[in-house]
C-alpha cells in the first residue's frame, strides 16, 4: 500500500478558481465538497481544531484512529530527488566529495561516465573517480545550481538510461527534511497546535513513505510530500518541527501512514474506498471545522454538449443521467453510471472528478432542462 501523493499544496487552494462554463446555457451543475483525496488529516480541518483550543495529541488522535504518539530515530537519514540532470550538475558549498577535499567558495560538477559519476572542476578538469554515486557535503548546507540551496548532502546516482542523466538527491536528517516541507504543505501562519499536528504528520510520512526510488526515497512533489529545501524555512513551521521533535504517529508499535489532505468536505473517508486497502487507523470521521476551507463546497457548471465532450473517454453517446452505485462513509462517490444516448458505462468516482476538474469525489449532480 503505497503512502504517497499525499501531500497538497494548500496554499494554493486559498487562490483557486472554480470552473464555470464558458456557455450561458448551462445545463448540469455538479455539487461538490472537499479538496484532495479526503483520506486521514483533513488541513484545514485541524486548522479549525486548534483554534477552537484542540491540542495537537487530540488532532492527530481524531484524525488517526486507534493511534498514539511515539518517537523515531532522530539520526535518520532521508534522501530526496530533486530532479533528473540532463549533463553535468554544478554545485558549490562543499568542503569535501569523493576522498576529495574541496573549497567552499569554488563551483564544481558531476559528471557521468557510463554507469559511473566523476568529479570534476567547473571548468571541466577531472579531480576525482567517484564510482556509481558522487557524494557533496559542506558545512551543513549546499548549493545545487538550477535547484537551490539545501541543507546535508547532494548525491548524484546514474539514472538506468544508458547514457546522459543523473538523479539529483539531497540526503539529509529527517527533522532537516522536516522544515522543508512544512511551509509547502501549510501556511506558516496557522495556529501553533495544527502546525504541530502536521509536523508529526510529515514525519511519520518521510518514514512509511518510501518509493524506493534509484537512489532516493521520497520525491519533492505531490507524490510524496512538497520539500523545497532550506530556501522555503520560515521561523513558525521550525519552531513547530523542534518542539516534536522525533514525535510520530504509531499503531500498534509501527509508524502510521499519516494520509492527509487540504480538506474534507465535512467528513473524511475510509482509505480502502480510495486506494483500496482498508487501514484500521484511516477511516472516515466526522470533521466540523472543515468550513474553514475556501473548497469545503464547490460548484461546477456545464452545459450538455460540454459535459458530454469531458466525458467522452466514458460515455456512450452524449449524457443523459448520472447514477451513483455505490458511495463511501464520507459519502465520495465510488463508483457510478453513465447513461447516454448509445448505452451504459461504469466509471470509477476519481475517473469521473478528474474528466471534470472537479476537486474531490464528494459530488452530486443536477440536470437543469429547458
Amino acid at each position: 500500500m503505497r503512502s504517497r501523493l499525499l501531500a497538497i499544496p494548500l496554499a494554493l487552494a486559498c487562490v483557486l478558481t472554480l470552473a464555470a462554463s464558458a456557455s450561458a446555457s448551462v445545463s448540469w451543475i455538479v455539487h461538490g465538497r472537499g479538496f484532495g483525496h479526503g483520506v486521514g488529516m483533513s488541513a484545514y480541518g485541524a486548522y479549525g481544531y486548534a483554534k477552537h483550543g484542540k491540542s495537537y495529541r487530540f488532532i492527530l488522535g481524531h484524525y488517526y484512529t486507534g493511534t498514539t504518539i511515539g518517537t523515531t530515530d532522530n539520526a535518520r537519514i532521508v534522501r530526496v530527488l530533486l530532479g533528473i540532470a540532463p549533463g553535468d550538475v554544478e554545485f558549490s558549498g562543499a568542503t569535501s566529495a569523493c576522498h576529495t577535499r574541496l573549497d567552499p567558495q569554488r563551483s564544481y560538477e558531476a559528471h557521468r561516465v557510463g554507469n559511473g559519476v566523476r568529479l570534476r572542476s567547473s571548468s571541466g578538469k577531472p579531480l576525482a573517480k567517484c564510482g556509481p554515486t558522487l557524494r557533496a557535503a559542506g558545512a551543513g548546507k549546499i548549493t545545487i545550481a538550477g535547484y537551490g540551496t539545501y541543507r546535508g548532502a547532494l548525491e548524484t546516482v546514474p539514472t538506468e538510461s544508458a547514457s546522459g542523466p543523473l538523479n539529483v538527491v539531497n540526503a539529509l536528517a529527517l527533522e532537516q527534511y522536516v522544515k522543508g516541507v512544512m511551509p509547502n504543505e501549510v501556511p506558516p501562519s496557522w495556529p501553533i497546535e495544527e502546525l504541530k499536528a502536521q509536523s508529526v504528520a510529515v514525519r511519520s510520512i518521510a518514514i512509511t513513505g518510501d518509493v524506493g526510488g534509484n537512489g532516493f526515497d521520497l520525491y519533492n512533489d505531490t507524490r510524496s510530500q512538497v520539500y523545497k529545501g532550506l530556501e522555503s524555512e520560515y521561523q513558525q513551521t521550525n519552531e513547530a518541527v523542534d518542539s516534536t521533535k522525533g514525535q510520530v504517529v504509531v499503531y500498534k508499535g509501527q509508524v502510521a501512514q499519516t494520509f492527509y489532505s487540504a480538506c474534507s468536505g465535512g467528513h473524511t473517508e475510509s482509505v480502502g474506498n480510495v486506494f483500496g486497502t482498508a487501514i484500521p487507523y484511516l477511516v472516515g470521521v466526522p470533521d466540523p471545522y472543515d468550513y474553514y476551507c475556501p473548497l469545503h463546497t464547490w460548484t461546477l457548471k456545464f452545459s450538455g454538449p460540454e459535459i458530454s465532450s469531458r466525458l467522452s473517454g466514458y460515455l456512450d453517446g452524449k449524457l443523459r443521467k448520472v447514477i451513483v452505485t455505490k458511495r463511501g462513509v464520507s459519502p465520495r462517490i465510488i463508483e457510478a453510471k453513465l447513461v447516454g444516448t448509445g448505452g451504459t458505462t461504469t466509471v470509477s468516482g476519481s475517473e469521473l472528478s478528474v474528466a471534470l476538474g472537479g476537486y474531490d469525489t464528494w459530488m452530486s449532480f443536477e440536470k437543469l432542462v429547458g
